[in-house]
């Protein structure tokens, strides 16, 4: 599900990525969140009466042995006619230097597992070339852009400038696993917690840091002719430690909201690539 890009972000233009920065400056602590989600507005045509669910987002990882994503979204949607529940689970791996990008994704419905994705996508001189094992071998070659990790590190840095308008791509390989998304990125300027924020709780310490709210609209590369108008949009506040909360995900006919109700900070791995 589309979901799993909460965390897939980027802001630099494909131009640009040959000379993208290494991960050493990238703030990011590796950290389990956890956020209840509900349904937000649907649309007659959704046919959608009801949704919760949970979401874990667990990050692992530094500039010297790479990143591990491990995420798992669990929804029960109701119609007026059944109810259905549906669990995606994802893990992935990307390689210090955000030339490989590794991924599985087990997809079930109501605990019966319907579709299975892996593959490894690499970053080459002209472009991506994406291998996929299952649920079928295929390869594709893509255009050139960035993986998760790096786009993330690209946002906030460029937040951390004042920059607050971007438009980008990012492979994360969701979905099929063979396209390249365009966004484009509003950034806002950095607010402070405020006492009575629901979320503040589940922060904890982190309450006294300030965050940027941030706006991604996601648009299919492959549709061609006609109004652009985004597959969805995300939007949620963003910390510079990676952390993503209060999160609002935008597919058209349905919303739904994640509210962060636990977090765990875990000890930050060497950054020492030499030790």
């Amino acid at each position: 599900m589309r979901a799993m890009r909460l965390a897939l972000l980027a802001l630099v233009s494909p131009s640009a990525l040959i000379a993208a920065p290494a991960f050493a400056a990238a703030p990011l602590v590796p950290h389990r969140a956890v956020y209840d989600l509900v349904l937000d507005e649907a649309s007659d045509r959704s046919g959608i009466t009801g949704l919760s669910g949970r979401m874990v987002y667990e990050f692992n990882g530094s500039a010297c042995e790479g990143y591990t994503v491990k995420f798992r979204f669990v929804t029960q949607i109701d119609t007026s006619e059944s109810s259905r529940l549906t669990d995606q689970q994802t893990t992935t791996f990307e390689d210090a230097e955000g030339k490989t990008f590794s991924f599985v994704t087990k997809s079930f419905t109501d605990q019966t597992l319907e579709r299975e994705l892996k593959g490894t996508a690499r970053r080459e001189a002209d472009g991506l070339k994406v291998d996929i094992e299952k649920p079928e071998k295929n390869s594709v070659e893509l255009e050139r852009t960035q993986f998760p990790t790096q786009h993330l590190v690209e946002l906030i840095g460029k937040a951390n400038t004042g920059e607050n308008f971007y438009e980008t791509s990012i492979f994360d390989g969701s979905e099929d696993g063979d396209e390249v998304m365009t966004t484009t990125v509003v950034v806002g300027k950095k607010e402070p917690v405020e006492k009575s924020d629901p979320e503040a709780p589940a922060l904890a310490g982190l309450a006294k840091e300030k965050f940027w709210p941030v706006d991604i609209a996601y648009f299919d590369e492959s549709t061609e002719g006609g109004e652009e108008v985004p597959e969805y949009r995300i939007s949620f506040k963003l910390h510079e430690n990676g952390l993503t909360r209060d999160l609002v995900m935008d597919y058209g006919d349905f919303s739904m909201t994640g509210k962060l109700v636990n977090l765990a900070l875990f000890d930050p791995a060497p950054q020492n690539c030499n030790q």
